[in-house]
């Protein structure tokens, strides 16, 4: 398939995702009432097309890795759609679910915790197949074969554990266990974060070949900027729950519209020791999601605060042609 044709295709959405909300409630006294909520995911939208990496981006415990699961409906939402082919996954039950988890999977950010250390890497990566009942035995073991080559592990491997392997090797478990069932999209909850820089290379290499080679869907999660503009095609940056920017890697980075974007460009290290970049410094620390403040939600650490945005929510709207933005200033 051609570049043209790939990039054709890709305008075709595969998820969808619809004013998500995710409230993890808090629970206080003998009763265990709830008091209070935490608003982890507050109304966020957005589309992942088809054969694309949306990257998704933001500081710790703004809500990338429950927009995740939720996306996957490993969490249950409080409300809102996600749909997968204009199917909402989270209205269908039973051997209906069933059969779409096999089109959706996840790569976990700690590929030793995912791991059954009981399990050998074989019956680990086989456990999705046998769930699903998919081929003979023996198909299933020749598919796991497959699938363990192809993240660059060797047969005998099989019947190692996830203890004798480095934290590189067993985040190619990961994938090859996530690849198993063939699936269309792929959830990657900063695959890479807990990996040395030249095993972060290699890993990111192994996901880019194997979408380029199986036509696979990423939502890539992590924190990480310079991660996100090797791999993405889009970007989307959050913060306390919000969607607060998203548009193409490239028009991203060259044009951030919020402050906050704006803010994590600059912190981006640069290689030229003669060249310097301004840092915007914020202040404070990021509020706490039980008690989010009125208004925009990073008023409080902005650089350029004006007093509506302590008032009013911003909307989040088409600044210009597929750039989006929820910021009072933005133009």
């Amino acid at each position: 398939m051609t570049e043209m044709t790939n990039r054709q295709v890709a305008q075709t959405d595969l998820i969808e995702v619809r004013n998500l909300v995710k409230y993890f409630p808090i629970r206080a006294g003998l009763l265990q009432r709830v008091v209070n909520q935490v608003k982890a995911v507050d109304g966020i939208s957005f589309t992942v097309h088809e054969g694309e990496t949306l990257g998704l981006v933001g500081e710790s415990g703004c809500g990338k890795t429950t927009v995740g699961r939720a996306t996957l409906r490993l969490i249950k939402p409080t409300s809102g759609e996600v749909l997968f082919y204009g199917e909402d996954i989270l209205a269908l039950k039973g051997k209906a679910l069933k059969d779409i988890r096999r089109e959706m999977q996840i790569i976990f950010q700690d590929p030793y915790a995912s791991l059954d250390p009981r399990m050998s890497i074989g019956e680990s990566i086989m456990e999705g197949l046998n769930i699903h009942n998919i081929g003979t035995r023996h198909e299933r073991f020749e598919a796991m074969i497959k699938t363990l080559r192809m993240v660059g592990l060797e047969d005998y491997h099989a019947r190692r554990f996830p203890h004798e392997f480095s934290g590189g090797q067993r985040q190619r478990i990961g994938i090859a266990r996530a690849l198993a069932l063939q699936p269309k999209f792929l959830v990657c909850d900063e695959p890479v974060s807990a990996l040395d820089v030249s095993i972060q290379s290699q890993v990111l290499n192994i996901l880019k070949e194997l979408q380029k080679e199986f036509y696979l869907t990423y939502l890539f999660i992590a924190h990480n900027l310079s991660v996100v503009e090797h791999i993405s095609d889009r970007v989307a940056v959050m913060y306390l729950g919000k969607m607060a920017e998203l548009t193409g890697r490239e028009e991203l980075f060259r044009n951030p519209l919020h402050p906050y974007t704006q803010a994590l460009m600059s912190a981006i290290p640069v290689p030229d020791p003669r060249r310097t970049r301004k840092r915007t410094i914020l202040k404070g620390d990021v509020p706490s999601p039980m008690n989010p403040p009125k208004g925009c939600r990073f008023h409080p650490r902005c650089p350029v605060v004006i007093a509506q945005c302590s008032q009013e929510e911003p909307e989040y709207k088409e600044i210009s042609p597929k750039h989006w933005a929820a910021c009072w200033l933005a133009k």
